[in-house]
């Protein structure tokens, strides 16, 4: 794990109150995979005094292709991103990572279904990328682990979408849903897939109801089913046990820190209730 003041080179918008944050972090993007995230800090204040979790969304590779900062998008809902969106490129934030464990292992299929809600896209690009043998990660070389990848993707409206043409750009099959209808279809994203039919194993982030019914989905069609859960964390290293899921186990029900031992789980081990 890195901790480093981190150099930020551009800070865009994507969407309504969705931004987009480049760091300049060598070591950092040479070492993180998709699933992981990072814990970015404001620098010279305490207020807010606790970093906040991130995904990586991408890595940015310089003209000899090797890995020189890390992307992170992120929706404004309270005081860190409040006033992490005021932060203009060329100053610093503080950040460490790589931080949790990668996306689990889902072999060699020939299709791999993304399924995000709210702001739970931000983990899949770079994964994306990764299955598709476009991009290598941590160290490793590319290596096309899928032919295709279908993003299923639900906001509440239009203006929330963010990085749409980042996924189609990846070759990344995308379908969209809405709750007021105003882009793809009227519903919720898990009414779409279902409607879609059986895919290849499912991949969830996003509101837990989303990825409850998603588990639920999963159970019925018998594929195999992993979620990047969104808990709020404190630490991120897993020392303060505030961040944990409620995990099945052979000698019953237990807990597990999201921040170490995910953040992505398999469903059908995940306790919903």
């Amino acid at each position: 794990m890195f901790h480093r003041t981190a150099r930020v080179l551009e800070h865009v918008k994507l969407a309504e109150r969705t931004f987009r944050v480049r760091l300049h972090c060598p070591e950092l993007a040479a070492t993180i995979r998709p699933g992981q995230f990072v814990m970015l800090r404001l620098p010279n204040t305490t207020d807010p005094l606790l970093g906040r979790p991130f995904a990586l969304y991408d890595t940015v590779l310089d003209d000899s292709g090797a890995p020189v900062a890390v992307d992170v998008v992120y929706l404004v809902v309270g005081k860190m991103t409040g006033r992490l969106v005021e932060v203009r490129a060329g100053e610093d934030l503080q950040v460490w990572g790589p931080l949790g464990k990668p996306f689990l292992d889902v072999g060699t299929p020939d299709r791999v279904t993304l399924v995000a809600g709210g702001i739970g896209q931000t983990p899949f690009l770079a994964y994306a990328r990764e299955l598709l043998g476009t991009r290598g990660f941590g160290g490793d070389a590319p290596r096309a682990r899928t032919k295709k990848i279908s993003l299923y993707y639900g906001v509440r409206c239009a203006d929330l979408a963010a990085g749409v043409d980042d996924f189609r750009a990846a070759g990344v099959d995308v379908n969209l849903a809405s709750d007021d209808g105003s882009i793809g279809t009227k519903g919720f994203v898990t009414q779409l897939l279902e409607a879609h039919g059986v895919t290849g194993p499912l991949v969830g982030c996003g509101p837990e109801p989303m990825l409850h019914a998603l588990a639920k989905l999963a159970a019925k069609w018998n594929v195999p089913c992993q979620v990047s859960l969104e808990t709020p964390m404190a630490c991120g290293v897993g020392i303060c046990f505030s961040c944990v899921a409620k995990v099945k186990t052979p000698e019953g029900d237990d807990y597990k820190r999201v921040c170490v031992d995910g953040p992505c789980f398999d469903a059908a081990k995940l306790v919903w209730e």
